[in-house]
């Protein structure tokens, strides 16, 4: 069996810093208003066009690490940097951020293309510009023959592949996203998987990912980050050291086996640690 790299392990480190850093969180946690401490105080550096999945068990705020790092939420405590600057660097040539949510949260009165298009209306940009990244965008999932189709003609699968799609218009340089295939089939989960790793490593994406999926980690990863609850924490950490781009023979391979017992151990280290304090 692998040999777990567990917290702040060399290994890590080294994957860590292999590129400049898109994003670092420097001692930074986050308390509600009611009181409830979401985070602990984390410390995190995201290296450029690294894949980098938080895992653990619900309520460990891996979703509110997310937003902490697409500033959708300030930490209570430390700060955040952006490549190596304030979120107001965010936005510049270079430096775009996409959000991907668990649901695809369609306009479901618009056709595929106008989703699509949303946030490049937003920004105002000229249609015959605004067209040529919609229809790349459509293309680079999947979706050429679907642009006219409303929401409502699509599967699960095809409306996630529509949300993936309006985070690539803005060609995005860092993609963050929210357990974005929870709620699909094993079968469309896992080819959309291999897409996802496919266009990260096509397009040089910065990515966070959040899941509950063991199997889903191993696959996507370049790192792993494993959160421990009340609050949240950074407890493990990871690497996914296997050659990219990945396919179905990784996933079927002994490493690829051999990667999600080690994962499921640290999880299991986490969990029994979490109980005991």
């Amino acid at each position: 069996m692998l040999a777990p790299n567990t917290a702040l392990s060399a290994k890590a480190d080294k994957q860590a810093g292999a590129g400049a850093p898109v994003v670092e969180i420097l001692s930074a946690d986050k308390v509600f208003p009611d009181g409830t401490r979401a985070l602990a105080t984390i410390d995190l550096t995201v290296a450029s066009n690294e894949f980098l999945t938080l895992i653990g068990p619900s309520g460990c705020g891996k979703s509110t690490l997310l937003k902490l790092i697409a500033n959708l939420l300030e930490p209570t405590e430390g700060r955040i940097l952006w490549w190596s600057g304030g979120f107001d660097k965010v936005g510049a040539r270079g430096r775009s951020i996409a959000f991907v949510f668990q649901d695809p949260t369609l306009m479901p009165w618009a056709r595929v293309e106008a989703n699509v298009r949303l946030p490049l209306d937003l920004a105002r940009m000229s249609a015959a510009q605004s067209r040529r990244r919609v229809a790349d965008a459509l293309s680079r999932v999947g979706l050429e023959g679907f642009a006219r189709h409303y929401p409502r003609q699509l599967s699960g699968g095809m409306k996630m592949r529509v949300s993936i799609a309006r985070s690539l218009v803005v060609e995005p340089n860092l993609l963050l996203m929210d357990e974005p295939f929870g709620a699909l089939d094993e079968f469309t989960r896992n080819r959309l998987d291999a897409d996802l790793v496919r266009l990260w490593w096509e397009r040089k994406l910065t990515t966070v990912f959040v899941t509950h999926s063991i199997y889903e980690a191993v696959f996507l990863s370049t790192r792993v980050i494993i959160m421990g609850a009340q609050p949240g924490r950074i407890c493990k950490v990871m690497a996914i050291d296997e050659p990219h781009p990945r396919d179905e023979s990784f996933r079927n391979s002994p490493r690829f086996a051999e990667h999600c017992r080690a994962l499921s151990a640290l999880l299991t280290e986490v969990s029994v640690e979490q109980m005991r304090s």
